[in-house]
C-alpha cells in the first residue's frame, strides 16, 4: 500500500501535461531461414538423446495427439506436449526440455528431415509418405505391391541417428522410411502397421519427420547477442537521404522499465493512464545524457560498477548488473552519484578472508605442481659411448625429424638418426648395483635402441691413490686407457667382460681389474695405465664434482633427457621398462614440436633449453613438505621501532608487521609486479650471511620477477650500532636510493675484502658507488636506531623457529633454505622456477589481465588470494533437497563478457537449480570507457505466449533508455557456425541516429547458413594438401558450393543448412586442378565478364556503390558481373539490386565467407571489412573465376576496365596502384616516405587498396592466400600493427607475394594527387583528407562533376521501383 501511495505522490509531482509520443529505440530480431517446426517433434528429438526406446515409447504415446491441437489453444496444447514428455523424463530434464524448446535446438534436426522428405519428391497432396527402395506410397494399402518388388531395387542410404524402429536386426528385409508428422491421424495409421511388421521382422521401419503443409511463419532464433557499438564521427559517413518514418510501437509493449511495471500499474491504476504514460517516457529519456567523463572519473568505474551490484538484494543483483553492462555508455555517468556507496577500498588492502569462503570464493589450483625437472646433460664429466646421430651403425636411419610424423604400428620405437634419447647413468664402479646397470646398457646398445648412452663414474679423487689400490679407480683408468686406444663401444664391451668375472654378492676388487687387463691387452703395461703415474685419469674428479653439485641423492642413478629416474624405476627389473617408456612418451613430446625443429636444430640442445631444466636438484627446494607463514592479518599497529608493543603481537601480526614495513631490492625502479618475493634471513656480520645475500642479489640482477627484501637476525644478544653496522647501511640503501644505486652498494659492502677495510677503520661513507645520493644515505644512516632490528630478531625467534645467528630463506612465505643448507645463485634460481610454477605464476597472470599494480603479497597462498580482494562476490543459495550445479562466475562487470554472461546467469538460474557465486573481477585505474556499446544478448528460459494464448513469434532483442546524440552500427554477434544476414529494415543500421528516426529503428536478420568447417591432412605426409577442392551440393543440385583447401592448418569451409547434403572431393591430383578448372572453364568464359569486387556498409556508402557501378558500366561494353560482400549489406540495397540489373543489363552475386575462428578476429565492423578485401580472395569466389578487379565503392570510373583486366601482371598475383606524390602540400601526411615504411620498402612504393586487379588462378597457385594469413596472424596479434589492414598487409608482404605497380592514371584522389592529373585520371578516389576532414558527399559533388547525375539517375531508378511496387501493392488490395 505504501509503494502504491508513493508512486501515485511521484507521479503527481510530475505536474506535467502528457504528450503522446511513440518511444525511441533499436529492435533486432533474427529468423531461422526455414518454417517454425512444430514442438511434439522437436521434443521427440530431445527424448531420442536418452535412447531409441525411449523415443519409440514417446512415440506410441502421442501417436495422434494432434487431434487436441484445434480444440485448445496453443499454450494449453504446448502444456499437454510437456505432460506427456513428463512421462519420460525427469523434472530436471523437463526444465532442460522447455530451455530447448526455447532455444529451438532440435529444430534444425526436424528440418533435416523436412528437406530429405522434400528431395524425395514427394507424392501429391499426401499427409503422409513411405518410401520403399525409392517408390512412394501414399497409404497403408500401397506398402503392400511396393514391398513386393523392393528386393529389386537398391536399398537407401541411413544416416547415423536415424529414428529405426527396435525390431528383429535383418539385414535382408526392405527397408521402408516413413515421412510424417508424429501426432498426426496419418502418422496413427502407417505406423500401427510398419511397427507390427517390423517387430516380426518382415522390414526395417525408419521414421522421418515429414510436415506436409508447414507453417508459413518462420521462427525467431535465440543464443545470440545484439551489440550497437559507438561510432567515431571524424569523418561524416552519413547519407542524407531521409527513411520514411514507420511508427512501430512494439517497445511500447514492453512492460519493465528501470524497475517499474507499466502493465501492472496500468490495470491497476486505469484512472492515471496518462501520467503513468509520461512517467515512463520520462524514465526512458533520464539516461539520455552521455556527458563524457574526466579521466579520473573513468578510473574506479569497474569497481563502481561491482559496488553499486553489491548494495542490492541478491535476488535483484544479476538483473542490475545486465542493466549496467549492456547500457554501460549511458549508465557510466550515473555511478557517480552512487560513488558514496561504493567501499571501493575496502577488501582491496584488507586480508580478512573467512577461511570457509576460500574453497568457494576460489578455484585456482595452490597445490604444488609435479614437474620432471632436468639437469643439463651437455657436461664434460659425462662420458658417451655412442652417438645416434654420428656412429656409422646408425648411418642407414633416416635423420628428418619429420620421420617423427611417420605413421608406425602401436609401441614401434622409432629409428631415426636424431638423438632424441639420452640416458646418463651414474655409478660408483664398485658398487654391486652398477653391475646390472652396465649390463642393461649394453642390451640397448647391442640391440641398438636408438638411445644415447652416457656414463659419470663417481670415484675416489684423492691424488694419493691410484689404481693400485682402489678398485674404482683402476676400473676408471682402464676404461679411458680402452677408450682411448681402441673405442668406446670396446670399452662398454669391457666393463660387461669385467663385471662377469664378479660373482654374485661379491664387489668388483683391483685383482679382477688388474686380471682382465693382463688377459685381455698382455702388452700393455699396467703400471702406467694404473700406477702412480697414470696417463689415462683424466676427468677423474669431473665426475664426483657433476655428482656433487647435481644435488642428487645416492648412488647408482639414471638421467634420461636429464630426468632422474626415481628409486623404483631404478630397480634394474624394472628399469628396462621404464626406459622404453619413457622413449614413447618422449616421441610424443618431440612429435608436437616437430614443427619448431629444423634439419639443423640440434635437439639435445632443444631440450635443454626447455622451462624444467635446472641447475641442480635441490631436494629441500623440491620437496613436498613445506612450512608457509601466515600472511592474512593486517597490523592493528605497524611501528617495529617499538619493541615492547612488537613483542607482545602474535605470530600473524608480528608477520604482518614485517610485510608492511619491509623494503625490497629489485631489478628496476618501475613498480612493477613481481610473482616472486624473497626475504633473506641472517646475521650479515657473519660470512654465510652475507654469502647468502649476496647470491640472492646475484640472482636478483639476472631474473626480472623477483625482489628481496632482509630480515636481520644477529648472533648474541640484543643488537647494538657496533653490530649491526653492515646491516644498517643495507637499510639506509633501501630507504634512500634507487634500485641499481642501492643493489651495487650493497654488493659491494658483502664482499669479504669490504668487509675488511670496514675492520680496519674505513668509513662508510667512502665505500659510497656512483649514483647514490650520498647525503641522504648518510643522514639515514648515522641517525638509524637499532630497535628494528630487535623487532626483527624476534621475529625470527617467534615466527620464524630460528636460533640466533640462524639463517633462512622465505620465498612467498614458503620457509626454507635453512642453516643446514647452503644456498647458491643456482639454488636462487630453483626455487624461483618452483614458486612461479606452483602459484605465483598464475596469480601474477591474473593481476595483470586486470591491469592492477596491487599491493605485493608474499604468501604463497596469499598469493593465490591477491587478486580475490579486487572481488566483490554474489552468493546464491540453491533450493533444498534438490539436485543442483554448482556454478562460479568470475567477471568484470563492465566488460563485454559480463554483458553476455548476466542475461545468460540470469536464464540458467531459472532453467535448473544452481547454487551460484559471482565474482566481481574489477579493473584498476582505467584510461578509457571499458564498454562502448551496448549490448543485449537473446535467450530465454521457457517458450513464451502472447495474450491470446498463441506462441510467439520468438525472442527480440529491445534497446531503450538509449542516448539520442551518439551514431550508433548494429552488429550480430552469433555463434560461429551461423551466417546471418540482414533480410528488412529500412534504416542505415551501419548509422543509426536516433534524433533523426520518428520511432523504433527495427532490423530483421535471417540465418541465411549453418557453416560446414574441416581440416584435411594428406596421411601420407601429415600436410595439408594444399589448392585441393571440395564440392558441396543436394542430390537434386549437386554442385551448390565449392571452395579450396588453405594450407592454413587445411582448413576449408563450406555454407550448408539442416538437410543431407553430399560433399564431394575433385577428381584429379591437386598439382592438376588449375588444369582441370581451365578446361571446365573453358566453355563458361567464352562469354567474355568483366568481374567487379566491391564492398560497402551502411547507406551512404552503397549509395555510393551504385553510383560507381553505374561509372563501370558507361565506360565499357563487355559484360558486367559484380560481386558484392553480403555480410554487410542493408537489406534496401538487396531488395534494390534485382530491379538495377534489370534496368543496365548487369550480372551479380553476393558472397559471403565466415572468418575462420582460429584466424585473429577484428572487433571493429570496419576492420572486418577492410580483413575481407584482402585475406580471403582465394576462397571467397567460385573456383571459375579466373580474374577479379576490385574497385571501392566511393569510387568513379572514368575508362574501361577491360583494359585493366587485361593488363599484363608481368607474374604477379595482382596489381595495385601506388600512392600519388603530386600534391605537395600533404607531404607531412605521407607517413609511408618515414620510419618503418621507408626502411620495409626499400627502392619500392607504397600501394593504395582503392583498386585493384587479381589473377586469382596466380593467386591460388603461389598460395598467396596462405601466405598473406600466416603474415596477417603473426603482425595482427599486436593492436598497433596493421592500422590500415587492407593496405598494409599486401604492402608488407611486398617481398613474399609480389604487386604489380599499376599505371598512376589508374586512379586519381584529390588528397594525394595534384589537380593537373586529373584530366588522365582513369578512376577517382573520394579518399579521406586527414587534413581537411571533408565529409564524403560535399567531395563528391565538388570533385567529380559527373557524381551528381549519377546520382540523381539512381535516384529516379530507385522511385520508379518504389512506385511499382506501391502499383502491385495496390493492385493486390
Amino acid at each position: 500500500m505504501s509503494k502504491n501511495i508513493l508512486l501515485l505522490s511521484s507521479l503527481l509531482l510530475l505536474n506535467v501535461q502528457y504528450v503522446q509520443s511513440a518511444s525511441k529505440g533499436v529492435s533486432a530480431s533474427l529468423k531461422a531461414k526455414w518454417s517454425m517446426t512444430p514442438f511434439l517433434l522437436e521434443t521427440s528429438e530431445f527424448i531420442a538423446e536418452d535412447g531409441n526406446e525411449k523415443f519409440w515409447d514417446f512415440v506410441d504415446t502421442v501417436k495422434e495427439l494432434t487431434v487436441y491441437k484445434n480444440g485448445e489453444s496453443v499454450r494449453s496444447y504446448y502444456n499437454l506436449v510437456i505432460k506427456k514428455a513428463g512421462q519420460f523424463l525427469t523434472v530436471l530434464q523437463v526444465n532442460l526440455l522447455k530451455f530447448a524448446l526455447s532455444l529451438r535446438s532440435y529444430s534444425p534436426a526436424v528440418h533435416a528431415s523436412q528437406q530429405i522428405g522434400s528431395d524425395e519428391s514427394p507424392p501429391e497432396a499426401c499427409l503422409a509418405f513411405v518410401s520403399v527402395h525409392g517408390q512412394h506410397g501414399c497409404s497403408t494399402k500401397d506398402l503392400k505391391k511396393l514391398l513386393k518388388a523392393a528386393a529389386g531395387r537398391p536399398k537407401p542410404y541411413l544416416y547415423k541417428n536415424e529414428h529405426r524402429y527396435p525390431g528383429l536386426n535383418k539385414t535382408d528385409v526392405p527397408v521402408v522410411i516413413l515421412y510424417a508428422e508424429i501426432g498426426t491421424k496419418k502418422f496413427g495409421s502407417f505406423h500401427k502397421v510398419l511397427a507390427e511388421k517390423a517387430a516380426e521382422g518382415k522390414l526395417i521401419y525408419v521414421l522421418r519427420h515429414f510436415v506436409a503443409e508447414p507453417r508459413p511463419l518462420k521462427m525467431l532464433l535465440s543464443g545470440y547477442g545484439v551489440e550497437l557499438a559507438i561510432k567515431s564521427t571524424e569523418y561524416k559517413a552519413v547519407d542524407d537521404t531521409q527513411v520514411k518514418g514507420t511508427v512501430n510501437t512494439d517497445v511500447d509493449d514492453i512492460d519493465e522499465v528501470q524497475g517499474f511495471l507499466f502493465g501492472k500499474l496500468k490495470n491497476s491504476h486505469p484512472d492515471l493512464q496518462e501520467q503513468l504514460g509520461e512517467l515512463r517516457k520520462h524514465l526512458l529519456e533520464s539516461t539520455n545524457d552521455m556527458a563524457p567523463l574526466k579521466v579520473w572519473e573513468l578510473q574506479d568505474l569497474s569497481f563502481q560498477a561491482a559496488a553499486r551490484i553489491m548494495s542490492v538484494p541478491t535476488f535483484d543483483a544479476l538483473k542490475l548488473m545486465r542493466d549496467l553492462s549492456q547500457n554501460f555508455p549511458s549508465k557510466a555517468s550515473i555511478l557517480d552519484t552512487i560513488r558514496g556507496e561504493a567501499k571501493i577500498l575496502e577488501g582491496l588492502h584488507n586480508l580478512g578472508i573467512k577461511d570457509e569462503n576460500l574453497g568457494k570464493l576460489l578455484r585456482l589450483p595452490m597445490n604444488p605442481v609435479e614437474e620432471n625437472y632436468a639437469l643439463d646433460i651437455r657436461h664434460p664429466a659425462i662420458t658417451w659411448i655412442n652417438d645416434i646421430e654420428t656412429d656409422s651403425m646408425y648411418r642407414s636411419w633416416p635423420s628428418g625429424v619429420q620421420e617423427l610424423l611417420r605413421a608406425t604400428f602401436p609401441g614401434v620405437i622409432r629409428q631415426i638418426r636424431r638423438n632424441f634419447f639420452n640416458l646418463v647413468l651414474l655409478l660408483d664402479p664398485v658398487q654391486e648395483e652398477s653391475i646390472e646397470l652396465v649390463k642393461l646398457a649394453e642390451l640397448f646398445y647391442k640391440h641398438k635402441i636408438p638411445l644415447r648412452i652416457g656414463f659419470v663414474f663417481v670415484v675416489n679423487t684423492d691424488d694419493e691413490v691410484d689404481g693400485t689400490t682402489d678398485a674404482g679407480v683402476a676400473f676408471f683408468r682402464l676404461l679411458n686407457y680402452i677408450a682411448d686406444e681402441y673405442d668406446l663401444s670396446q670399452a662398454l664391451m669391457s666393463m660387461v667382460s669385467m663385471y662377469n668375472k664378479v660373482e654374485i654378492g661379491e664387489a668388483l676388487s683391483v685383482d679382477t681389474v688388474s686380471a682382465y687387463l693382463k688377459k685381455k691387452f698382455p702388452k700393455a703395461s699396467a703400471a702406467r695405465i694404473l700406477g702412480e703415474d697414470s696417463e689415462y685419469d683424466d676427468k677423474r674428479k669431473a665426475g664426483a664434482v657433476f655428482y656433487k653439485k647435481s644435488g642428487l641423492g645416492p648412488l647408482p642413478l639414471a638421467l634420461f633427457n636429464g630426468v632422474p629416474l626415481n628409486a623404483e624405476e631404478m630397480d634394474p627389473d624394472e628399469l628396462e621398462t621404464v626406459i622404453l617408456q619413457r622413449i614413447m612418451d618422449t616421441t610424443n613430446f618431440f612429435q608436437r614440436a616437430v614443427y619448431m625443429l629444423t634439419e639443423g636444430t640440434d635437439v639435445v640442445d632443444h631440450l635443454m633449453d626447455q622451462a624444467n631444466m635446472v641447475p641442480r636438484i635441490n631436494p629441500l627446494i623440491l620437496s613436498t613438505d613445506r612450512t608457509y607463514l601466515d600472511l592474512t592479518a593486517s597490523p592493528v599497529v605497524d611501528d617495529w621501532e617499538d619493541t615492547t608493543m612488537y613483542s607482545y603481537l602474535d605470530s600473524k601480526d608480528k608477520t604482518a608487521v614485517i610485510a608492511k614495513r619491509m623494503k625490497y631490492f629489485t631489478k628496476n625502479d618501475e613498480d612493477g609486479i613481481n610473482g616472486v618475493t624473497v626475504w633473506i634471513v641472517g646475521d650479515f656480520e657473519k660470512a654465510s650471511g652475507r654469502r647468502l645475500l649476496l647470491n640472492a642479489l646475484k640472482h636478483l640482477r639476472a631474473s626480472a620477477g623477483v625482489r628481496v627484501g632482509v630480515i636481520d637476525n644477529p648472533s648474541g644478544g640484543a643488537p647494538s650500532e657496533d653490530s649491526t653496522v653492515l646491516y644498517r647501511a643495507v637499510w639506509a640503501a633501501l630507504l634512500t636510493q634507487k634500485n641499481k644505486a642501492a643493489v651495487e652498494f650493497v654488493q659491494k659492502i658483502l664482499k669479504e675484502e669490504t668487509v675488511q677495510l670496514l675492520q680496519q677503520g674505513t668509513k662508510m661513507k667512502n665505500l659510497l658507488v656512483k649514483g647514490m645520493d650520498a647525503d641522504a644515505f648518510e643522514k639515514k644512516f648515522n641517525t638509524m636506531e637499532v630497535d628494528f632490528i630487535l623487532s626483527q630478531q624476534l621475529f625470527c625467534r617467534d615466527v620464524l623457529k630460528l636460533h640466533t645467528g640462524q639463517r633462512a630463506v622465505v620465498s612467498n612465505g614458503r620457509v626454507s633454505g635453512q642453516d643446514s643448507t647452503e644456498f647458491n645463485v643456482e639454488d636462487f634460481h630453483l626455487l624461483e622456477k618452483i614458486t612461479l610454477s606452483t602459484t605465483a605464476e598464475k596469480v601474477k597472470a591474473r593481476i595483470k589481465q586486470m591491469g592492477s599494480k596491487g599491493k605485493q603479497y608474499v604468501c604463497e597462498h596469499l598469493s593465490f588470494s591477491v587478486w580475490t580482494h579486487c572481488l566483490y562476490v554474489l552468493h546464491f543459495a540453491p533450493r533444498e533437497d534438490e539436485v543442483f550445479y554448482d556454478v562460479v562466475a568470475i567477471v568484470d562487470p563492465v566488460t563485454r563478457d559480463a554483458q553476455k554472461m548476466s542475461p545468460l546467469l540470469i536464464v540458467l538460474s531459472q532453467v535448473v537449480n544452481v547454487k551460484l557465486q559471482v565474482f566481481m573481477n574489477c579493473r584498476a585505474k582505467l584510461s578509457d570507457m571499458p564498454l562502448k556499446s551496448f549490448y543485449r544478448f537473446v535467450l530465454e528460459s521457457d517458450v513464451s505466449f502472447l495474450a491470446n494464448e498463441t506462441v510467439s513469434a520468438g525472442p527480440v532483442a529491445h534497446f531503450l533508455e538509449l542516448p539520442e546524440s551518439p551514431l550508433l552500427t548494429l552488429n550480430m554477434i552469433t555463434p560461429e557456425s551461423w551466417m546471418v544476414e540482414a533480410v528488412r529494415s529500412p534504416y542505415d543500421l551501419d548509422n543509426i541516429h536516433l534524433q533523426e528516426v520518428l520511432s523504433v529503428v527495427t532490423a530483421e536478420y535471417e540465418l541465411e547458413h549453418l557453416l560446414l568447417e574441416g581440416h584435411c591432412f594428406d596421411l601420407s605426409t601429415g600436410q595439408p594438401p594444399r589448392g585441393l577442392q571440395f564440392t558441396l551440393g543436394m542430390s537434386q543440385d549437386p554442385l551448390m558450393q565449392d571452395t579450396i583447401v588453405m594450407a592454413n592448418l587445411g582448413y576449408f569451409q563450406l555454407k550448408a543448412n539442416p538437410g543431407a547434403w553430399i560433399l564431394k572431393l575433385r577428381e584429379g591430383r591437386s598439382e592438376d586442378i588449375y588444369q582441370i578448372l581451365a578446361s571446365e572453364d573453358g566453355e563458361k568464359n567464352r562469354e567474355d565478364v568483366l568481374n567487379i569486387f566491391s564492398v560497402a556498409s551502411g547507406h551512404l556508402y552503397e549509395r555510393f556503390l551504385r553510383i560507381m557501378m553505374l561509372s563501370v558500366l558507361q565506360h565499357t561494353k563487355t559484360p558486367v558481373k559484380f560481386w558484392f560482400l553480403k555480410n554487410y549489406l542493408s537489406p534496401s540495397f538487396k531488395e534494390s539490386i534485382p530491379y538495377m540489373a534489370e534496368a543496365y543489363g548487369f550480372q551479380y552475386e553476393l558472397v559471403q565467407y565466415k572468418w575462420p575462428r582460429w584466424l585473429h578476429q577484428q572487433t571493429e565492423k570496419q576492420r572486418i571489412i577492410w580483413g575481407y578485401k584482402i585475406l580471403f580472395l582465394d576462397v571467397l569466389f567460385p573456383l571459375a573465376v579466373d580474374k577479379i578487379i576490385f574497385v571501392d565503392a566511393d569510387q568513379i570510373v572514368r575508362a574501361d576496365l577491360k583494359e585493366l583486366r587485361d593488363l599484363n601482371l608481368e607474374g604477379a598475383p595482382y596489381g595495385y596502384t601506388p600512392f600519388c606524390d603530386s600534391r605537395k602540400e600533404m607531404e607531412g601526411y605521407r607517413f609511408w616516405k618515414t620510419g618503418y615504411w621507408a626502411s620495409h620498402l626499400g627502392n619500392r612504393r607504397y600501394h593504395i587498396s582503392a583498386l585493384y586487379v587479381v589473377d586469382l588462378k596466380k593467386f591460388r597457385k603461389i598460395a598467396a592466400g596462405d601466405r598473406l594469413r600466416g603474415q596477417y596472424q603473426a603482425l595482427s596479434q599486436d593492436p598497433n600493427s596493421l592500422s590500415n589492414l587492407d593496405q598494409d598487409l599486401p604492402n608488407n608482404m611486398i617481398h613474399q607475394v609480389a604487386i604489380k605497380s599499376l599505371p598512376q592514371e589508374w586512379l586519381w584522389c584529390e588528397t594525394w594527387c595534384d589537380n593537373a592529373s586529373k584530366t588522365t585520371a582513369k578512376t577517382i578516389d573520394l579518399c579521406n583528407n586527414p587534413k581537411t576532414k571533408e565529409p564524403k558527399l560535399s567531395a563528391a559533388v565538388r570533385i567529380v562533376p559527373e557524381w551528381v547525375e549519377y546520382d540523381n539517375k539512381i535516384k529516379q531508378l530507385l522511385r520508379d521501383v518504389q512506385e511499382q511496387k506501391d502499383n502491385d501493392r495496390r493492385d493486390e488490395l
